[in-house]
């Protein structure tokens, strides 16, 4: 499923949210959509959102998916999954419209997961519905809760349902979050991999690999230390992120795992440790949420910071969109470093977890507008003309045929640490290379000036293509030919 497109897989999104309506799904639709509310333009356009689900079970130990949808679905979600680097086999159910007519694909579905789910091979299966499997009302929810051990989590993740593949990694976390706080409340349950000697803070989030480690140090001090990560890397490490002190949503559209952590008697604390101010607030507020002092971590932490940021500086006018949910984050350390942000725009909806972030950057006459649409992000970057655009692969394509540099958020600057000193100094450097080639894309955009746009795209183009003599008459009466015969049919 694209979302670009008004319309959802194999039909209109409305049709579709009807036809899973009359088949039992109200409750799931119902729960998506609280969870994960819609902007005034429907639907951010980004991959399948079905991708976020998937790539979360994929990066787990231990853990099975299967995926049940449309064919031409199921080969693009794998296919960008092993793009990123999954080395798992993802299992696929097909069906056929008399497999679903039938009810069939639920009983397929059925002995797929009965083939999977061994003990010696997996602690979970993950079992995902796209569209049409979830228009149909394919009720996973009556899959067994267990086989032999091995949990079985059964999800729905329409592209009608879930706006972006960022919070379709919520829902899976979320499902996995619950089914394991569930059975820490009923029992003894397996030790995690790695239990800190120190009360813990639980990051929920997709993090660079560094970060982690660096929000470690800063917490040190306070006598804190950094849990299992949500998501999380293995089951078991499910237990460690529900047994913390504090839970840090530093992407704060995890909205059905920042529940769980609720249900749970966790506190929850929103943005995160990015810049000076960022940091500073941060560890107050891990602080007041832990009942401890944070006086010795900003000691230590803030002038490491301070110095980083100006040792490097950023003279630059950027504006920064994208669909990975920390762009308000980054935005926040550019300014911090020197740079003007005037627009920053996330396809992710507005929470309370992002409220100190999006309180300090209007503050500081940065617009922040959530749930943006392509064509908000660009409308921002003409009119603001920037120096460097940060932003998703069309918006940079658009910034580049304009001669203005730009960069893809997710795999230039989600690929670089964001928090804490190192953080400080990752994005002047990325920042200073591309704004250095302004001159370059000018004599480019001059070079090739309206070659290969619109009709005249391709190489050896330098007019309007013409007509084959006689060929429009030829299609309009095949046309009408055509049209005649659909007529006659039944009469």
């Amino acid at each position: 499923m694209d979302g670009s497109t008004s319309s959802g897989c194999h039909g209109g999104r409305e049709t579709m949210q009807a036809a899973a309506r009359t088949a039992g799904k109200s409750e799931t639709l119902d729960k998506l959509l609280a969870d994960y509310p819609r902007g005034p333009h429907d639907q951010p356009q980004s991959m399948c959102p079905a991708f976020g689900s998937l790539r979360v079970g994929l990066r787990m130990r231990r853990t099975a998916t299967i995926l049940c949808g449309s064919a031409c679905c199921v080969y693009g979600l794998t296919f960008t999954s092993h793009f990123y680097g999954a080395k798992r086999t993802v299992g696929y159910v097909p069906f056929n419209s008399e497999t679903l007519v039938r009810g069939q694909v639920y009983e397929d579905i059925r002995n797929a997961v009965f083939e999977t789910a061994k003990p010696e091979n997996y602690d979970a299966v993950v079992v995902i519905n796209l569209c049409v499997p979830t228009a149909s009302g394919v009720p996973l929810d009556r899959l067994p809760k267990a086989i032999d051990g091995v949990r079985i989590i059964g999800i729905d993740v329409p592209g009608f349902g879930v706006p972006t593949h960022a919070e379709a990694k919520d829902v899976l976390a979320g499902a996995m979050l619950r089914y394991a706080r569930l059975e820490a409340e009923s029992g003894p349950v397996a030790r995690p991999r790695a239990l800190a000697d120190m009360p813990t803070v639980t990051l929920i989030g997709e993090l660079f690999p560094v970060d982690p480690v660096g929000v470690g140090a800063l917490l040190a001090p306070m006598g804190l230390a950094v849990g299992p990560q949500i998501p999380s890397r293995e089951w078991r490490d499910l237990y460690g992120a529900l047994d913390c002190t504090v839970a840090a949503a530093v992407h704060p559209f995890y909205t059905a795992s920042i529940r769980e952590m609720q249900d749970a008697g966790r506190p929850i604390v929103g943005s995160a440790p990015v810049g000076y101010e960022g940091t500073a607030a941060w560890l107050d507020a891990v602080a007041a949420a832990a009942g401890v002092s944070a006086d010795a971590a900003k000691a230590r932490a803030l002038p490491a910071i301070r110095g980083a940021l100006e040792a490097n500086r950023i003279n630059a006018r950027v504006t920064v969109s994208g669909y990975e949910g920390s762009e308000l984050l980054v935005a926040r350390l550019l300014i911090e470093a020197g740079a003007e942000v005037p627009y920053v725009g996330t396809a992710c909806p507005r929470t309370p977890w992002s409220e100190p972030d999006r309180a300090w950057l209007e503050a500081r006459g940065t617009h922040v507008q959530y749930r943006a649409s392509l064509e908000q992000d660009v409308a921002a970057m003409q009119d603001a003309r920037p120096d460097l655009a940060v932003g998703t692969t069309p918006l940079v394509q658009k910034a580049k045929a304009l001669g203005i540099p730009a960069l893809y958020f997710t795999n230039m600057v989600s690929a670089r640490p964001l928090f804490g000193p190192a953080g400080a100094a990752a994005l002047a450097a990325i920042v200073s290379a591309q704004t250095r080639g302004q001159e370059r894309f000018a004599r480019m955009v001059s070079f090739f000036n309206t070659v290969g746009s619109g009709e005249t795209a391709g190489y050896g183009f330098n007019s309007i293509p013409k007509d084959p003599p006689g060929s429009r008459e030829r299609y309009r009466k095949a046309r009408e030919a055509k049209a005649r015969a659909a007529q006659a049919v039944g009469t």
